[in-house]
């Protein structure tokens, strides 16, 4: 495997489509199989193992299920990068898999260049849900945010604003720029952001915002 090569665990206790999955991703020029594992208890001890770049996850496995092995690798290795490939296109498990902490999720009938372009955008950092499903996964966390009526991760207004800044990129001093305040406040502001979301660093905190819809 060359150094570029974006290395991937497939979790999918199907053995059919495991094979499947890992014939069509290593014909993929800068794309390899690393490790398969049978169900999703197998698939979280090799993902801590292995730390691959992706985790191809399946939903309804035996032993532990998707969600619950998401939740698990997440627990342990927050910087873990995982797809939800499945045949389920239910509201439930789109958003379990991806409170759960899950940066895409695709159906298994998609074209294989779907999934290829879904590997790629989110080993990029990017959260990506298949177009079908996405509008119905937001509109459900949207409907459970204002039936709760609490602001996610009890977030001020402006801290909100400060977050969506620093997800697109942007520096404290352009975020000061920005908000026309001073650098200072936004460093305090970014400190209560990772307190709040529990992350260790900016980029996991734009991460979560995006996962979580905080940047739309």
């Amino acid at each position: 495997m060359q150094q570029s090569d974006i290395s991937i665990l497939i979790v999918e206790d199907q053995t059919l489509m495991r094979q499947g999955l890992r014939t069509i991703l290593d014909l993929e020029e800068g794309i390899r199989v690393v490790g398969e594992a049978r169900d999703g208890a197998e698939g979280v001890r090799e993902a801590l193992r292995l730390r691959p770049d992706i985790i191809l996850m399946d939903v309804q496995m035996p032993v532990m299920n998707g969600v619950e092995a998401i939740r698990a690798i997440i627990a342990a290795w927050s910087q873990a990068r995982i797809i939800v490939l499945t045949t389920f296109d239910r509201d439930d498990y789109v958003f379990q898999s991806v409170r759960a902490g899950a940066m895409g999720y695709l159906l298994k009938d998609a074209p294989a260049e779907a999934l290829l372009q879904t590997i790629r955008r989110v080993h990029t950092g990017e959260v990506f849900i298949q177009p079908e499903i996405a509008s119905r996964t937001l509109r459900e966390v949207a409907t459970g945010r204002r039936r709760a009526g609490t602001t996610p991760f009890d977030l001020s207004e402006r801290e909100r604003e400060v977050l969506v800044l620093l997800a697109q990129g942007l520096s404290n001093r352009e975020i000061a720029g920005r908000l026309s305040i001073t650098e200072g406040t936004v460093k305090n502001h970014v400190s209560n952001i990772l307190a709040r979301l529990q992350a260790e660093n900016r980029t996991q905190a734009a991460n979560i915002a995006r996962r979580e819809g905080l940047t739309d």
